[in-house]
């Protein structure tokens, strides 16, 4: 008897052991680690840094910040290049800078935690919570000579599953039809990014009772869908944007550089934004009266744009995006299931044709808030299949491959750019450098 006893609490050490390892293997707490030590060659990681000095010696981009992690091992997180080029102040890899649609993916992990609380279902009408989006017409006609229009009833109403994949008909100002452009123009519609004083649920409401640019569910437009989940996530939560993921998201998470504005003492480390001229050559971006102000972060703003508007750093992010690794946990702390995560890095929009960052040719599909690699993407690029992320409009961009267990984020802080082929070359270049 006494050798049973002794035999059953071996095994239940072993299991009890077995059992704690592997929630340690699970929930990866970032570290700072050797290259080696997460399967990638030291040597062969040497070529993403002659690449990223080629873009700085000609100008294509003047600096910016790389963090890459494997199975919760930073392997590299460095700073390049300039923050002023003109100075040569070096970009530190602490940089903040604004992450403009990788917004998105933060909002999107907002509503999921709602959607987990029981506050609503993926195929319920926005409308059932947001009514200013009921009765919703579509765009049918548009006379380009008086600039008038007609509409035709929407087969159904949108849902929030058709805001998470954009495929709603809520487009963007200025990237959309003619007809689109003029409505949202002559009816004050923002892309996302403003200091000026105007709330978020003001906006929506306008938006709420404009058509949209087809029927929902029919086609990928990419545009202010998570604008209104962000609107959504205010009016179910009974807090604004900025509180809920102040509250919510980055205390938890420990994410202690992650605004929509910043405080004055962090000021001076928001990147310096350029973009360039006619002949592609760099140019800092200037404040405009009456146009885009880059120092936007820098003011007393109070639009919480669930698209585009906050700032963080590559670190911040990068702990973000270990928790979504990580199956919706960090560092003791959940935000989500990982069966929810599942969802939302699995292809929900079929065969419709969506936008990508990663893949030129197709092979991009669009989960919940993010791309998703798709068997034919993941064969023409070196991103594994169910991989996911997204990127913004001023250069950045990031992705979780759960097969390799990779992170990473590329910071730029450029936009627009004629050398966008930089995201490319960075895939291609952390991957070549595995070795198992």
């Amino acid at each position: 008897m006494n050798r049973l006893i002794s035999c059953f609490a071996v095994f239940l050490f072993l299991f009890v052991n077995q059992k704690a390892q592997n929630n340690s293997q699970e929930f990866k707490i970032l570290e700072i680690a050797s290259p080696e030590s997460a399967g990638f060659s030291s040597a062969r990681l040497e070529r993403l840094d002659d690449v990223l000095k080629e873009y700085v010696d000609n100008r294509w981009c003047q600096g910016g910040a790389v963090l890459i992690a494997r199975d919760g091992k930073i392997i590299y997180y460095k700073g390049f290049g300039y923050d002023d080029i003109e100075t040569k102040e070096p970009f530190k890899r602490d940089a903040i800078f604004r992450i403009a649609s990788q917004t998105k993916a933060v909002t999107s992990v907002a509503v999921m935690m709602l959607f987990e609380e029981g506050k609503f279902l993926l195929d319920d009408p926005v409308s059932k919570y947001l009514p200013e989006f009921k009765n919703q017409r579509v765009i049918d006609t548009f006379n380009e000579d008086d600039s008038t229009y007609t509409t035709v009833e929407a087969k159904h109403q949108v849902t929030i599953r058709e805001l998470l994949t954009h495929t709603s008909g809520i487009g963007y100002p200025l990237l959309q039809s003619k007809a689109m452009n003029y409505i949202f123009a002559m009816n004050g519609i923002i892309m996302g990014i403003t200091e000026d004083k105007i709330l978020l649920k003001d906006q929506m409401k306008k938006l709420g009772a404009l058509p949209l640019s087809h029927q929902p569910g029919e086609k990928y437009t990419y545009g202010l869908s998570t604008d209104v989940l962000g609107y959504l996530v205010e009016v179910i939560s009974g807090l604004s944007l900025n509180q809920f993921f102040q509250e919510r998201i980055f205390k938890p998470l420990g994410m202690n550089d992650t605004y929509f504005y910043l405080p004055q003492e962090k000021f001076n480390r928001l990147a310096t934004l350029y973009s360039e001229d006619s002949t592609k050559h760099l140019i800092k971006i200037k404040p405009s009266k009456g146009g885009f102000n880059p120092d936007y972060p820098k003011t007393e703003g109070t639009y919480f744009s669930g698209g585009g508007g906050l700032v963080s750093t590559a670190f911040d992010y990068a702990i973000f995006l270990q928790m979504l690794a990580n199956g919706g946990e960090y560092n003791g702390k959940r935000l989500l299931g990982p069966k929810t995560i599942k969802i939302m890095s699995t292809n929900q929009i079929g065969d419709l044709v969506s936008g990508s960052l990663y893949v030129p040719n197709g092979g991009g599909k669009f989960g919940l808030g993010f791309e998703v690699i798709s068997e034919a993407g993941s064969k023409q690029i070196l991103l594994s299949k169910g991989t996911f992320g997204w990127g913004g409009t001023f250069g950045s961009l990031f992705w979780i491959d759960p097969k390799e267990k990779i992170i990473a984020q590329l910071v730029i802080q450029k936009g627009p750019n004629s050398y966008e082929n930089i995201r490319a070359k960075f895939i291609t270049l952390i991957y070549q450098a595995l070795k198992k």
